[in-house]
């Protein structure tokens, strides 16, 4: 059965992205009702945007995303792998369930929440670890290509953007949704699937 044979997934992260915000959330569901193990990993999409050309507001949104995933990049880089997911979900919490706008604020908040040191917000602004978050981000965008967005999720090796959803789903409800991209997963010469999007995400 789909939910014995994997037991692995990877997935790939910006904290600004409601549809990753929606999708992490399902993927903590699945750990609740089928055997997996998942590894959380950081993405840019200031960095997947990098020399695009935008509309001006949605540059601006880009220059202010480097803000977040630096801090992540730079806690992980000083206090392991383990202090990522405790990072996106308190900074998620302030953006998307809180609609705190103001990253500086966001940053302050999850460092402290997490027990981090305050210092730490200072690498939202420095390029010092841009390297490694580079690094981070091409490993999961180089498993789909650059046409996509966040999230990234990887089934035993096997990535796909998304899957983009607008609601968590709940339970066993969560669990066949796995089961269901584990199936498409497991043939190798399965791409995409996609349909017009009719709606924004709500987190409750």
């Amino acid at each position: 059965m789909p939910e014995t044979a994997v037991s692995k997934a990877d997935f790939w992260f910006d904290p600004l992205c409601p549809f990753a915000w929606i999708t992490s959330h399902w993927v903590g569901e699945v750990e609740e009702v089928r055997d997996i193990q998942t590894e959380w990993h950081v993405m840019s999409l200031a960095v997947l945007n990098e020399g695009r050309e935008l509309d001006p507001g949605y540059q601006e949104a880009m220059d202010k995303a480097w803000g977040p995933v630096r801090v992540i990049i730079a806690a992980r880089e000083q206090h392991g792998d383990q202090v990522i997911k405790p990072l996106y979900d308190a900074m998620g919490s302030l953006i998307h369930d809180g609609g705190e706008k103001d990253f500086g604020i966001v940053i302050s908040k999850a460092l402290a929440e997490c027990g981090l040191p305050a210092g730490l917000a200072a690498e939202a602004s420095s390029d010092a670890f841009d390297p490694q978050l580079r690094a981070s981000h091409e490993e999961g965008i180089s498993l789909v290509g650059q046409d996509v967005g966040t999230p990234v999720v990887a089934f035993n090796g096997t990535a796909f953007f998304g899957p983009v959803l607008t609601r968590i789903p709940r339970g066993e409800e969560a669990g066949r949704l796995w089961d269901a991209a584990v199936t498409l997963a497991s043939y190798p010469h399965f791409f995409e699937i996609k349909r017009s999007r009719t709606e924004r995400p709500e987190f409750n």
